[in-house]
């Protein structure tokens, strides 16, 4: 590889890191995904920045938390003195022919006109026309004399798996009809191990999903229901699978495989069954850790980072800068992921992951929230009602089933991981009240 590489994003929308094949799960068959694992780094332990569209995409192009870039909720654009510093504009100032294909949500649903983001658009919101597009894009720059040719950075961004939402409704899909129906509840997957509503849940938890029958419409539906839907939700994602394998097939057909790093992930995940919970906002595992896989070259093949807290949404932005030599904004928090892929020791990494949520549209109760992942546990809290906090050993209890907040024994940890939030607030001018640490005091 000759100069400065290609990158290639391709990241899908509502997809959990659990629904891929390589992560082990055999009820689903996802050869693209596994073909990029298989080649390059799959980071198991991904985590979005919030369980939501808007905001966790507005980290993806900033680098921020959504509430630093002003993308607290769904349709709200960045903030405008952040414009400078968003991924598109940096790259192309920086030397990069910028193209963007599928679905924006910054804050259209459709991506705004060509460069208003430093990006040309080569596709709108459409799954079925964005592989093709990839593709005509690919050849187009391969013919370039090489002189004339400078490294791309293209955006891929799929709508699916995001369909379950129409799906769980009983709607129309956008992008056409599943090939067959569900078929009997004993033909579908099975529940999930934690399927149950674990002991002293956050009552609002329940509130907001009652109040939002429109969003969360799963909450008086039998267990053979939430079967069906997960068969769906799987279907979905092989679906956006095979479309994602056309555009890597493109790639290689174009002859620019050795010349272009490629990343994959998604802006979050969906309950899909996981403790009764279909879509997204709240803070389980199933709705908040996402796939990320990093191919390049020169890195390693086949390699799992399993011990690494990886946030896509902090995380991306200092990776792509790293693989395209532009320096990002000193401010970044966020950390390359280059060294891991590459098998070298970072010169540090972090010891604790922040997530944040509020449950945005409907009628709910506007209620927010935040997490905190550090090696073992996560601790959860939100701004209101009954049994607010949570806290779960990762490790021990991985379908977080048992509230440890609630056990005197393990005051202690709580308190750490409440001094942690409370400072990652303070760095970071976030308003949460942290339990413990109302005006600031410890």
């Amino acid at each position: 590889m000759a100069g400065r590489p290609n990158i290639l994003y391709i990241f899908t929308d509502q997809q959990s890191a659990f629904a891929m094949s390589c992560m082990g799960n055999d009820q689903i068959h996802t050869p693209a995904m596994d073909r990029l694992a298989a080649q390059g780094t799959l980071f198991e332990q991904t985590y979005c920045t919030q369980p939501l569209c808007t905001p966790c995409r507005g980290s993806m192009f900033t680098g921020l938390m959504p509430h630093e870039c002003g993308t607290p909720r769904n349709n709200l654009p960045i903030a405008d003195h952040l414009r400078p510093r968003e991924l598109g504009v940096l790259l192309a100032q920086g030397g990069y022919d910028c193209i963007y294909g599928g679905k924006w949500h910054l804050p259209q649903v459709t991506m705004p006109k060509d460069n208003d983001h430093g990006f040309r658009v080569i596709c709108r919101y459409d799954d079925r026309k964005l592989p093709d597009a990839c593709t005509a894009a690919f050849h187009e720059h391969a013919a370039k004399p090489a002189a004339d040719r400078e490294p791309f950075f293209m955006v891929a961004s799929f709508g699916n798996p995001h369909d379950i939402c129409q799906l769980g409704r009983n709607m129309a899909l956008p992008f056409g009809e599943l090939d067959e129906p569900a078929p009997p509840p004993e033909e579908c997957p099975n529940l999930p191990p934690n399927f149950a509503i674990p002991a002293f849940e956050p009552e609002i938890l329940r509130i907001e999903q009652q109040a939002n029958w429109a969003l969360w419409p799963y909450r008086t539906h039998s267990p053979e229901d939430w079967r069906q839907l997960r068969w769906g939700y799987y279907r979905l994602v092989e679906r956006v699978d095979r479309q994602i394998g056309k555009i890597l097939d493109g790639l290689q057909a174009a002859g620019l495989d050795d010349d272009t790093v490629v990343l994959f992930s998604s802006d979050h995940g969906d309950g899909h069954g996981a403790h009764q919970w279909n879509q997204k906002c709240v803070l389980y595992e199933e709705v908040v850790r996402v796939p990320l896989i990093l191919r390049a070259p020169g890195a390693r093949a086949g390699q799992v980072v399993r011990d690494r807290l990886v946030s896509n949404g902090r995380d991306l932005y200092p990776t792509i800068c790293d693989y395209a030599g532009v320096a990002p904004p000193d401010d970044l928090q966020g950390l390359s992921l280059r060294p891991l892929a590459e098998g070298r020791e970072p010169a540090s990494w972090r010891d604790a992951l922040f997530i944040e949520t509020t449950f945005d549209g409907g009628r709910g109760y506007d209620t927010t929230g935040r997490a905190v992942r550090t090696e073992r546990h996560k601790y959860i809290v939100y701004d209101r009602g009954k049994h607010r906090e949570q806290l779960f050993d990762i490790q021990a209890d991985p379908g977080e089933m048992v509230n440890l907040a609630v056990e005197a024994r393990h005051h202690d940890l709580l308190a750490e991981h409440r001094a942690l939030l409370h400072a990652h607030t303070q760095r970071t001018a976030d308003k949460f009240a942290v339990p413990g640490h109302w005006q600031g005091r410890p």
